[in-house]
């Protein structure tokens, strides 16, 4: 089989039949199955799956996993897929009709890509907020990096939303850090960053914007309370994928009082004060995550 297309959940049972009926649009010729890991939901997300499967000829099939993380459920996705390219689409996002095609093409042009990702576009519930800064617009999952396909070096890296890996990468390396990534309600990641830089170190990393993906932003989201709280869980989730954790701890404990001093001067500037404010949490995540992997 060419291709596996995996759709980890939690408790998003609509989202999650809007996210594969965009899959029975697809305009890909080859075999696909999808895998729908539902990673303990308590709704009703595995009678969706079987309607769902109830529409088509393509396999659905349907992966119930007990033990609560996005990055267990991950694992579990690569295990269970037989496609020779595994593609993850995230349970609230929709694909467009030329996704699957657009990314296994690509694959298909090289044997040295590991790992394929594509456009992210936002489906804001509501307007888009005036507020948000152009630096903060990734932590909403938001991704247009070329309007070509091209290589991405590092530090730029796909987007989980819309991220494919060759399954035969997984022979050698070991797949997604169960340390990281969200578990529950809280916002841990930096799993997508760390599997791709060991990927790095073998294969090559692409993005093409022919295979897009619209991804739902639901108007909880759109707030600085939630946005600095998304903030605090990068800093804590860069320090515990980070092998340089006692460095973290005093560049972070010096720049604290700058910022707030910035803060201070720059205090008829919102954009300003968002910034350094931004900042502070983000050093306080920083701190929060190394001390967390002492405990």
């Amino acid at each position: 089989m060419k291709a596996t297309v995996a759709i980890c959940t939690h408790n998003r049972a609509e989202d999650v039949r809007e996210a594969l009926l965009s899959l029975l649009r697809q305009n890909f010729t080859d075999a696909f199955e999808v895998i729908v890991v539902d990673n303990r939901s308590t709704d009703n997300t595995k009678q969706v799956v079987q309607e769902v499967n109830k529409m088509t000829s393509i396999p659905i099939i349907y992966v119930y996993e007990e033990r609560l993380g996005l990055s267990v459920a991950r694992n579990r996705a690569i295990r269970e897929a037989k496609g020779e390219y595994v593609l993850f689409l995230d349970d609230d996002a929709m694909a467009s009709k030329e996704w699957i095609s657009g990314i296994v093409s690509l694959f298909e042009t090289d044997p040295r890509i590991g790992c394929v990702g594509g456009r992210i576009e936002p489906a804001w519930e509501g307007a888009e907020p005036t507020w948000l800064l152009p630096e903060n617009r990734t932590l909403y999952t938001i991704l247009d990096y070329s309007n070509e396909i091209v290589e991405m070096k590092k530090p730029a890296i796909p987007f989980g939303a819309n991220v494919a890996f060759r399954k035969s990468v997984f022979d050698s390396l070991k797949p997604f850090r169960e340390d990281l990534g969200r578990v529950g309600s809280n916002l841990l990641s930096s799993e997508e960053a760390e599997l791709i830089d060991r990927i790095r170190s073998r294969h090559t990393v692409f993005y093409t914007p022919h295979a897009w993906v619209r991804h739902k932003i639901p108007r909880s989201r759109v707030s600085r309370k939630w946005l600095l709280r998304r903030i605090y869980w990068q800093g804590v989730s860069s320090a515990v994928s980070s092998e340089r954790k006692t460095g973290i701890i005093v560049k972070s404990v010096l720049k604290i009082p700058v910022f707030l001093l910035l803060t201070v001067i720059f205090f008829f500037d919102k954009h300003r004060i968002f910034r350094n404010i931004s900042k502070i949490i983000y050093n306080n995540g920083l701190i929060s995550g190394v001390l967390r992997t002492y405990n």
